[in-house]
């Protein structure tokens, strides 16, 4: 049983992503999603779950995550102790779909966790309290995460890679980003234009001056702020610019581009 159509995230397909995570579904397979900030790989996976009807377990990794905050801990409560499941726990229990962003942030000892459940054994054992769980068919387990982030410390260990199926985005070309900006907020076809102009003219900076570069969900947020009646110059600043770096210098360089691109 899949959601009604109004109940399913916007996401616009850019290339055959849809086909590939259902056949991905379909057959039990986990999928690794590799792609830049903000470029969508979250809300196609928000989008794929509603599709198909299933519950979803987002995870967003860090430094700290442990084993237990994704498989469960002992918890104590009224004078006696109980077993609470971990979000890993219950997506396998209730036949979810787990999804752990940026993956790469997490402690290598607490992906391992992950290897038995994306191979063909397809199971998650549970040491603290003796459980061996089988993920029924519906179970499907996502990562992702930003390879521009990856270094020798924080990048993904090839034995684990490959056991994932796996895709790569990017950002949308300019027609579908346009699309996607107009779905989201409502704006005007003409400021959606001037929007991807900038953005196009920023990510041609990403490898000089900045560490990432204008995302999509960067540029819907200054179309939110436009359409709300804030002026483009400041929204921009705001919701795009100001995000994209600390550095003074190097904001008042990329404001003389957004003047360039909407000023007129």
């Amino acid at each position: 049983m899949t959601k009604i159509e109004t109940d399913i995230p916007y996401y616009q397909a850019q290339h055959n992503e849809v086909e590939l995570f259902e056949h991905a579904y379909n057959n039990q397979l986990p999928l690794l999603i590799k792609g830049p900030t903000g470029c969508g790989k979250t809300r196609f996976i928000e989008h794929m779950a509603a599709k198909l009807g299933r519950p979803l377990y987002t995870i967003a990794c860090h430094d700290d995550l442990t084993a237990a905050d994704l498989v469960g801990r002992h918890l104590i409560g009224d004078g006696e102790t109980y077993w609470h499941d971990g979000p890993l726990t219950k997506a396998v229990r209730e036949g979810a779909i787990c999804y752990l962003d940026e993956v790469v942030e997490a402690r290598k000892d607490t992906t391992v966790v992950l290897h038995p459940l994306s191979d063909d054994r397809r199971m998650l054992p549970i040491e603290r309290t003796g459980e061996l769980l089988k993920a029924p068919p519906e179970f499907m387990l996502v990562v992702s995460y930003n390879p521009g982030y990856q270094n020798l410390l924080k990048g993904m260990k090839p034995s684990t890679r490959q056991r994932f199926i796996a895709m790569r985005f990017d950002y949308p070309d300019g027609a579908t980003e346009t699309e996607i900006i107009q779905k989201e907020t409502a704006i005007g076809a003409d400021i959606a234009s001037q929007l991807i102009d900038l953005a196009q003219a920023l990510r041609v900076l990403k490898d000089h001056d900045l560490e990432e570069s204008a995302s999509t969900r960067l540029l819907v947020y200054a179309a939110t702020l436009i359409k709300s009646g804030c002026d483009p110059i400041e929204a921009c600043r705001a919701a795009i610019i100001e995000p994209l770096s600390d550095d003074e210098e190097t904001v008042t360089a990329l404001m003389e581009v957004v003047q360039a691109k909407l000023g007129t």
